[in-house]
């Protein structure tokens, strides 16, 4: 029996962290980015795993959805013990006021920030759906990785905020539905604090003149308050293993 495990986003930063907690054997991984990485395969060779690493633009919505979902149907469910889906890809614009926001960008954030999770949890949801019609009986998980921007406004951070925003929305909605099913699937939309990532770098490079809580982010490294991407990480699949994942749809790794 295997545990699967699709995560988006694993090339750099807390995703490429997550790849390689997750890497171990006993596991299926299938890592979803715009970038292999060669450090993900060393070091399943080293341990004896195999992660599948799609190269894949997640602003290509409906394909990304659409091969997920068709690889989903041809895997042998009674050999998993649990499948999980872990959104975690996001893209921060140019930062500024939303008229400065190339349109380009601006559809490349939403689609890769909210549509794009949207549309993997549907697909996710349908294929390993059809298990549970089937008879299967393992736990299905969705962990979607939010933000406290997703929570509260910020100047200058328009589309990342709504993105996020939507992302908790459409978690709290899709828990409501999967509630009404027998063997439903567990949601979870989950801020994992502030990480030292290069997100982190773009934040405190942006322009003062147009982005007003700029120093915020410089003073949050200085001061040493960034997690690391490993520790982040682990707080963020320790999430996964609670008894009480799904009760609550929107949470915060540091309630």
């Amino acid at each position: 029996m295997h545990d699967l495990f699709i995560l988006t986003g694993a090339s750099r930063g807390m995703g490429l962290a997550m790849a390689r907690q997750l890497i171990a054997p006993g596991r299926v991984l299938l890592c979803l980015s715009r970038q292999s990485s060669a450090e993900l395969t060393e070091l399943a060779s080293q341990r004896g795993a195999t992660p599948l690493q799609w190269r894949i633009d997640l602003a290509d919505t409906m394909a990304a959805a659409e091969r997920l979902q068709h690889w989903l149907a041809q895997l042998d469910a009674p050999s998993l013990a649990s499948a999980t889906l872990i959104n975690n890809a996001g893209v921060i614009p140019t930062i500024g006021p939303l008229d400065a926001c190339p349109p380009d960008q601006l559809a490349n954030a939403l689609r890769v920030g909210l549509e794009a999770p949207m549309q993997l949890t549907a697909a996710f949801l349908r294929a390993t759906g059809a298990w549970v019609d089937g008879g299967w009986r393992g736990p299905r998980k969705v962990l979607n990785i939010s933000s406290g921007l997703g929570r509260r406004p910020m100047a200058a951070q328009a589309p990342y905020c709504a993105a996020k925003a939507g992302l908790d929305h459409f978690t709290r909605c899709s828990a409501l539905d999967e509630a009404q099913r027998e063997h439903g699937a567990k949601l979870v939309s989950l801020a994992p604090g502030v990480i030292d990532t290069d997100m982190q770098v773009q934040l405190r490079a942006g322009d003062p003149a147009a982005f007003p809580d700029r120093q915020r982010f410089v003073e949050l490294q200085r001061q040493g308050q960034l997690s690391s991407p490993e520790d982040a990480a682990r707080q963020v699949l320790a999430w996964l293993d609670r008894p009480d994942f799904g009760e609550q749809p929107v949470a915060d790794v540091r309630d």
